[in-house]
């Protein structure tokens, strides 16, 4: 391996201390953040029973764990999500493979599309309450429906906007829309398709809480609805401060899956 140059050195350097730095401020901020909540509840400058406080949450996270009732919240909200990811993933592939091959019926089909993935996905929660049943079933449903219109649309879109010209030499060779499709369209668009996937596993999320927030009684939407109910604030927090750390955990393996893949 051919050795840096000094001016290189120093731009490598100059590299990992500003990422380093990055790291650093982000958990000082953090970790400040936290210590005033702390000290304020502690102080009374806020008041500890609506807004808890990081050592109570903590607190309670304990006494959950060992009851073991938090890993069945857990393991249903994640189970639910991962579900509904995977069907929107594919259906929202599938629907735009169709769309980007029947132009026809892209035309007739997009406006409603647009007008779906624009409702507010909350007030189709009742709805599926009461024509699905309060279910697992209908809270997958919930998490797909946030996610899938958005999904179809962005890639539609990126599909028509593959190279024109890489599918002309195709039609010359005698090649046929299944062949732009395999050899053109679905190479080009993996980018695309990683991105998407990023946005649609938080999306999932969102969509399954509002699912649980109706109808479940398990689930992490479930605790957030029970302990605002019953002035359970700390419970109230602790599910949202695992609901964000769910959210960056699948994030970041999805990031780490997109990298390896555009190594490859």
């Amino acid at each position: 391996m051919p050795e840096h140059s000094p001016a290189q050195k120093q731009y490598l350097l100059r590299v990992k201390r500003e990422k380093n730095l990055i790291r650093v401020s982000r958990a000082l901020l953090f970790l400040g953040f936290l210590i005033l909540w702390e000290i304020s509840a502690r102080l009374g400058w806020i008041d500890s029973f609506i807004f808890s406080s990081p050592s109570e949450i903590w607190l309670t996270f304990l006494r959950m764990l060992k009851d073991q009732s938090l890993f069945t919240h857990i393991g249903i909200t994640l189970a639910e999500t991962l579900v509904s990811f995977v069907f929107t993933v594919l259906l929202g592939i599938g629907t735009a493979v169709l769309l980007w091959a029947c132009p026809r019926l892209s035309r007739v089909l997009e406006p409603y599309l647009v007008v779906l993935n624009s409702l507010p996905k909350s007030a189709l929660a009742p709805l599926l309450i009461v024509w699905l049943g309060a279910n697992i079933q209908t809270i997958i449903v919930a998490g797909i429906s946030v996610a899938i219109f958005g999904s179809i649309i962005n890639l539609y879109t990126g599909f028509r906007e593959v190279d024109p010209e890489k599918l002309k030499l195709i039609q010359t060779l005698g090649g046929s829309k299944k062949d732009e499709l395999t050899k053109i369209v679905l190479p080009s668009s993996v980018p695309l398709i990683l991105s998407v996937m990023k946005v649609n596993i938080g999306l999932c999320l969102v969509g399954v809480i509002i699912g649980e927030f109706i109808g479940a009684r398990q689930g992490l939407g479930y605790l957030i609805i029970y302990g605002s109910q019953t002035f359970k604030l700390t419970w109230v927090l602790m599910s949202i401060v695992i609901l964000c750390v769910i959210a960056m955990g699948l994030y970041a393996t999805l990031d780490l899956i997109e990298k390896h893949v555009r190594k490859r």
